[in-house]
C-alpha cells in the first residue's frame, strides 16, 4: 500500500506538473512526437511509391508466364509497354546461351544490349544462381541486379514457377526514364496532390522526373532507394506549411490539453485498480517460480548427492556401474549448472547488467555447433533431430554466446512439450533485410490464450504436459529479452495437439 500511494502522488504530481510545463510553453516532447509521426507517414509514402513498382513489374512477370516463351507474343508485350527496351531467358545459369526478345526499333543495338546485360548477369551471378533455385522449389522470386556505370537501362529477372519449360529464369531489361515517366509518374501526382513534390533523382542526384513536372534541385527532406531500380532514388519535398510551421500553430492550441490531463486523475483510479491486480498476479508467480526452480534444484542435488555417498561409501564394484554413476553425476551437475546460469542471465537482464559482445556472425555457424552437440543427446532420447540451413547465409551483428542460449532454451522448450511424436528441427532463412533461425516441434503445441503470454516472465502454461514437466517459467522469457536486445523480434506459430515453431528474426549486419 505504501507503494500505491507513492504511486497515486506520482499520478496526481505529474499532471499538475505538466500544467505548469504546458503553461510555459515547453512542448519539446509533444513536439517531438508530432514530428517523428509526421516523418512516418512520409515514409509510408515513400513506401507506396516503391510498393506500386513493384506490382507493375509482378503484373508483367504474370504476364510474360502466360505467354509461354511464344517469342512473337512476346514482341508485342514488348511493343505495348515502351519502357521496357528487352526480355530475355535463361536455363539456370546458362548466361552465354541467354536468349533475348527485342522491340523491332531495337534491333540495331541489340548487340550492345546483349553485352552489357550478360556482364550484368555475370557480376549477379549469385543472385542467378539463388533464383535458379527458388525455381526448382516451385515458386517466383523477383530481385533487381545491380548494374554499375550504366544509367540508361535497369535489369529486373524473375523464377518462373516450375512448370518444366526450357528456360527457367525471365528478366526484363528496362528503359528506367521511360518507366518512371510514363508509368510511374501518374502515381506520384496522384498521392501527391498539392501537400507536397515527390520527385525521381539518380544516384548522382539528377533531376529526373517530379510529379508537379518542375525540375527541382534544392533539398530533399526524405529519400528512399527504388527497390527496383536501385540506382534511382524517390525523395519528398514539402510544400507550404513545413513540420515545425505546424508545430508553432499547434502552440497555441495547447490549452485543450488541460481539459484532457483532468482525465488523467479518473484513469488514475483504474491505473491502481490494474496495477494491484497486476502486482497481485506477479507475486503469485514468483511464489510458483520460487517453488518451481526449488524443485528443479532439489533433483539434481538428490540425485548427485546420492550416487556421491554411493561411490563414497564404496558399494559399487562393477567398474561400468561406476562409470554409468559418473556419468550420472556429472549430467545432473551440468542441468544444475545450466539453471542456475539461466536464472542468474535472467537476473542481469532484469537488472539491465548483461553485456554482449557483437560482432559478425554466420548463424548458421551457430546452428551447426548446437546441432554437433545436441544430436547425439537428442536421438538417445527417441527424438528426430533435424537441421535445414540455406546457404549464403548474410552475417548478422550479434553475440554468438548469446544467440546459442536463447536456439538452446528453444530446443529444450521443445523437447519437455513434446509428447508421442517426437520431432525437433532447426532451420535457417534470409529473407532479403533479415535472418531466421526457425525451431520447429510436432509436441503438444500452445493454446492462443496462452500464446499471448509464453513470453512474459515466470509464466507456465496451464494444460497439456505443464503437470508432468518441470521448469522456472523464465526461459521463454529470457530468449526474448536476448532477441530484442539485438534490435530483433521473435514470434511464435502453434497450434494445439500439433507443435510449435518459434522464430528468432535478427537483422542483417549492413557493415559486413
Amino acid at each position: 500500500m505504501k507503494k500505491i500511494g507513492i504511486v497515486l502522488l506520482i499520478i496526481i504530481i505529474l499532471p499538475i506538473g505538466f500544467l505548469i510545463f504546458n503553461e510555459i510553453g515547453k512542448l519539446s516532447e509533444t513536439e517531438k512526437v508530432l514530428e517523428e509521426t509526421y516523418n512516418n507517414q512520409l515514409q509510408t509514402i515513400l513506401f507506396s511509391v516503391n510498393q506500386y513498382s513493384d506490382d507493375i513489374l509482378n503484373s508483367w512477370a504474370n504476364k510474360v508466364n502466360e505467354l509461354n516463351e511464344d517469342d512473337q507474343l512476346l514482341k508485342n508485350f514488348i511493343n505495348e509497354n515502351l519502357a521496357i527496351k528487352s526480355i530475355f531467358l535463361l536455363n539456370d545459369e546458362k548466361i552465354e546461351s541467354a536468349k533475348f526478345i527485342f522491340d523491332e526499333k531495337l534491333i540495331s543495338s541489340s548487340d550492345s544490349i546483349k553485352s552489357v546485360v550478360k556482364s550484368i548477369l555475370v557480376s549477379n551471378k549469385d543472385l542467378i544462381s539463388r533464383l535458379a533455385e527458388y525455381q526448382k522449389a516451385g515458386y517466383r522470386k523477383l530481385e533487381p541486379l545491380q548494374v554499375n556505370n550504366v544509367s540508361d537501362l535497369a535489369v529486373v529477372v524473375f523464377s518462373k514457377q516450375n512448370d518444366n519449360k526450357v528456360y527457367t529464369i525471365t528478366g526484363f531489361v528496362i528503359n528506367p526514364q521511360e518507366f518512371v515517366r510514363k508509368i510511374l509518374l501518374p502515381r506520384l501526382q496522384q498521392i501527391s496532390q498539392e501537400n507536397f513534390i515527390i520527385l525521381v533523382r539518380d544516384n548522382e542526384n539528377r533531376f529526373i522526373v517530379s510529379s508537379n513536372n518542375t525540375n527541382y534541385s534544392g533539398q530533399v527532406e526524405f529519400e528512399k532507394q527504388m527497390w527496383l531500380i536501385p540506382h534511382y532514388k524517390i525523395g519528398i519535398v514539402l510544400t507550404g506549411e513545413t513540420i515545425q510551421d505546424l508545430i508553432r500553430n499547434r502552440a497555441t492550441n495547447n490549452m485543450i490539453l488541460i481539459a484532457i490531463l483532468l482525465l488523467v486523475l479518473i484513469a488514475a483510479v483504474i491505473f491502481v485498480y490494474r496495477a494491484v491486480k497486476k502486482e497481485l498476479e506477479l507475486a503469485q508467480l514468483k511464489a510458483d517460480f520460487v517453488s518451481n526452480v526449488s524443485h528443479e534444484l532439489r533433483t539434481p542435488l538428490a540425485l548427485i548427492s546420492m550416487f556421491a555417498e554411493t561411490l563414497e561409501l564404496d558399494r559399487v564394484k562393477n567398474d561400468e556401474k561406476k562409470k554409468e554413476y559418473y556419468s550420472i553425476i556429472s549430467q545432473e551437475a551440468n542441468r544444475l549448472g545450466r539453471i542456475v546460469n539461466s536464472i542468474l542471465n535472467f537476473a542481469k537482464m532484469e537488472a539491465g547488467k548483461r553485456k554482449f559482445n557483437f560482432e559478425s556472425i554466420n548463424l548458421n555457424d551457430v546452428v551447426e555447433n548446437i546441432y554437433q552437440t545436441y544430436s547425439y543427446h537428442l536421438q538417445n532420447k527417441g527424438f528426430k533431430f533435424e537441421k535445414q540451413l540455406t546457404e549464403n547465409l548474410p552475417e548478422v551483428n550479434a553475440d554468438a554466446e548469446a544467440i546459442s542460449e536463447a536456439i538452446i532454451n528453444l530446443i529444450d522448450n521443445a523437447v519437455k512439450y513434446s509428447a508421442d511424436l517426437k520431432e525437433v528441427t532447426l532451420k535457417t532463412i534470409s529473407t532479403g533485410n533479415g535472418v531466421i533461425v526457425e525451431v520447429t516441434d510436432k509436441g503438444i503445441g500452445i493454446s492462443p490464450e496462452d500464446q499471448k503470454k509464453v513470453f512474459d516472465k515466470f509464466f507456465r502454461v496451464s494444460s497439456g504436459l505443464i503437470h508432468n514437466v518441470k521448469g522456472t517459467g523464465i526461459g521463454l522469457s529470457l530468449v526474448k529479452q536476448i532477441i530484442e536486445a539485438h534490435k530483433g523480434t521473435i514470434e511464435l506459430v502453434s497450434e494445439p495437439g500439433k507443435g510449435s515453431t518459434f522464430r528468432i528474426i535478427l537483422p542483417i549486419d549492413l557493415n559486413n
